[in-house]
């Protein structure tokens, strides 16, 4: 769906997430937005512990950064994007977040897995009812899925998740603070681009 929206074929798309992450005032978060974007980027988006801090409130974010999207399409001729976060404490707050940003011209939003499975199937469905993309970022995983002794892999969550209505989900690489093994981050992608299961369980 992504690609359609971009209209970009035939390449990886290219992205990055914002940093710093925390402490931008929401002109220079755009401004950051803009010269990403302007610079050969495809997207950009919001890390997942921006939400609505005192030092940059959620509704300047979508403003500043929306600017940064149109100027940089504007210089570039290209079509581009940003992943506006738009987890909150209630889900008012996050349908009035995800309804400014479809407001402003946004395509896709951004969730983090740790707003909990009922209020990201909700806005799943209020994605699909408005067209827009839905992407889900991993936080929160690590309290179940990282322990050795008890708890569940990342694969299982990232099945729920497609399940659920998410569209892409931040699985991770194989460097980083996430996970790092190899084969572990394949299997990640493998259960997330798999069309069907080859065993049913009776």
């Amino acid at each position: 769906v992504e690609r359609e929206r971009l209209d970009k074929f035939g390449r990886p798309l290219l992205g990055a997430t914002v940093k710093p992450k925390l402490g931008l005032s929401g002109k220079n978060y755009g401004r950051v937005v803009y010269e990403g974007l302007k610079g050969g980027l495809d997207f950009l988006k919001d890390d997942e512990n921006i939400n609505s801090q005192p030092f940059m409130r959620w509704r300047e974010r979508f403003l500043f950064g929306m600017e940064g999207v149109n100027r940089a399409s504007a210089a570039t001729g290209e079509i581009k994007g940003h992943y506006f976060n738009v987890t909150a404490g209630t889900m008012e707050d996050v349908y009035e977040r995800a309804e400014f940003g479809k407001e402003l011209g946004s395509v896709i939003i951004m969730i983090d897995l740790v707003m909990g499975y009922t209020a990201i199937q909700s806005i799943a469905k209020w994605s699909r009812q408005n067209s827009m993309i839905l992407h889900l970022h991993r936080a929160g995983n690590s309290t179940y899925a990282r322990q050795k002794t008890h708890g569940m892999n990342f694969r299982v969550i990232c099945k729920w998740m497609r399940m659920a209505g998410v569209d892409h989900i931040h699985a991770g690489t194989v460097v980083g603070k996430l996970e790092g093994d190899p084969l572990m981050v394949k299997g990640f992608y493998t259960t997330l681009l798999a069309t069907q299961s080859e065993i049913n369980l009776p």
